[in-house]
């Protein structure tokens, strides 16, 4: 017989924190996206991207039981949802023109985010059944690229490198295939970690110097 959970449904320890705060960070770039606030919801994006970039690694500092290790799984995959699926497919559709075309296309979008990560479970809790050993790499391209790669065409957008927002559909429908793409990609290690996070720090400096200190 299941042994019922006492207290509130779900796991609070300080394991979950970044990825509470990542979603939230999404949340409130949901918003200003609707109120056509981009630089703002791109800075959450980024900042939902540094959240789930360290979540794993202050996770894997306590030991934990079957339950709460599933329950991180979902709750590290639902979070992704919000941030990498739907944040950048409402600023897509709010920044290019709410076309019927344009919200087909973020729509797609979300829907390659949503199955990627419900078979990423499904991968990693057999995963995790055989081996106590960590990720070594991932198939298909992780969500997560997409804090990086929108944030970096919309200042190639506001440089003039891209003179149509056609290009931020386009952008969506090939990170969506690749989400897909039975490719295996190697996990950054800590130097690709700081790789990323120095591309993010440029991009994030990008964004103050040419669209003005108020833009983040």
């Amino acid at each position: 017989m299941e042994k019922q959970k006492k207290g509130l449904l779900g796991y609070y320890d300080y394991t979950v924190v970044l990825t509470y705060a990542g979603m939230l960070f999404a949340f409130a770039g949901i918003l200003k996206a609707a109120g056509q606030a981009y630089e703002s919801a791109l800075a959450c994006l980024m900042a939902a991207g540094i959240c789930d970039m360290f979540d794993g690694a202050v996770a894997a500092t306590k030991q934990r039981i079957p339950q709460e290790k599933k329950f991180g799984i979902q709750i590290d995959s639902l979070s992704d949802l919000i941030s990498f699926g739907v944040l950048p497919g409402v600023f897509v559709y709010m920044f290019s023109g709410k076309g019927r075309l344009i919200g087909a296309v973020c729509a797609a979008f979300v829907l390659c985010a949503l199955i990627r990560l419900a078979y990423f479970n499904v991968l990693e809790e057999e995963r995790q059944e055989r081996t106590p050993q960590k990720r070594k790499s991932y198939v298909g391209l992780p969500v997560t690229s997409a804090a990086l790669l929108l944030p970096l065409a919309y200042l190639m957008y506001d440089c003039g490198v891209f003179r149509n927002r056609l290009c931020f559909s386009v952008l969506l429908l090939m990170m969506g295939a690749g989400f897909l793409l039975p490719v295996k990609i190697r996990k950054p290690g800590i130097l690709g970690k700081v790789c990323l996070l120095l591309l993010g720090a440029l991009e994030a400096l990008g964004m103050l110097f040419f669209m003005g200190w108020d833009a983040v």
